[in-house]
Parts: structure tokens; sequence; C-alpha cells
């Protein structure tokens, strides 16, 4: 994982479409993008959060320049699963300018995913 300092953002190179941010890159990354950022709360053990995974990086991958997509470990980083108390995986919260916007919890299709996200980014 590489970081762009031009615009704060952590860039892919799993191939995935979706970034790894830590507690130490969190506020960087996502507080202080400016696209809309969703954050995907998991961890290894969490089947419902696997399940989600492939959606996930679908909709980064479809979404890209429109939307940042980010990925939590909650294990590695239990300071920012408290901060934001995702205590349920999978949490995944959408971030506009600085603060949160939405809480998804829980594992959904895609579909639902996207019409619970397009209430709140108009062309989703």
């Amino acid at each position: 994982m590489t970081t762009d300092t031009t615009t704060n953002n952590v860039n892919d190179t799993n191939g995935t479409g979706v970034a790894e941010v830590t507690e130490a890159t969190f506020d960087r990354v996502v507080l202080q993008s400016p696209l809309p950022v969703l954050v995907d709360f998991w961890a290894e053990w969490c089947g419902p959060c696997k399940w989600l995974s492939p959606v996930v990086e679908e909709i980064a991958a479809e979404q890209a320049g429109k939307l940042v997509v980010v990925k939590v470990d909650a294990d590695a980083n239990p300071g920012l699963s408290r901060r934001y108390s995702a205590l349920s995986l999978p949490s995944l919260l959408l971030f506009e300018g600085g603060a949160e916007r939405t809480r998804i919890v829980g594992a959904m299709p895609k579909r639902r995913l996207l019409a619970e996200l397009g209430r709140f980014l108009p062309g989703l």
C-alpha cells in the first residue's frame, strides 16, 4: 500500500480496488478525503464479512473516482472499532466531509446495499 500525498488517499496495491487503513492512516485517508468514503469494518473470522467482501470490491471498482472504499481490520485496529462503535461485523460506515453520514450493519445483497447508499450518494 502506498500513499498519494497530493490527495491523502491510500492506493490499493492488492488489486481489489479496496485499500486497508489503520489507526495511523484513518484520519488522513477517511476524514480528510475530498470524496465520500465507504469504510468496511471486518475481521478474518467473520463469515458474513467474507461474503460481503466481493460486493464491496465490485462497488469500489464501479464507483472509482466518485467514492473511495477502504477496509479496517477490526481486530488489528481495536481503537477504531471502539471510536466508531463498530461492535457488529461487518459494519459499513459512509463518511462525507469528515463526518459519518450513515451506517449499515450486516451483510446484504449488492442491490440492497446500493439502495441504502444511494439515499446518501445521488447517482450511485
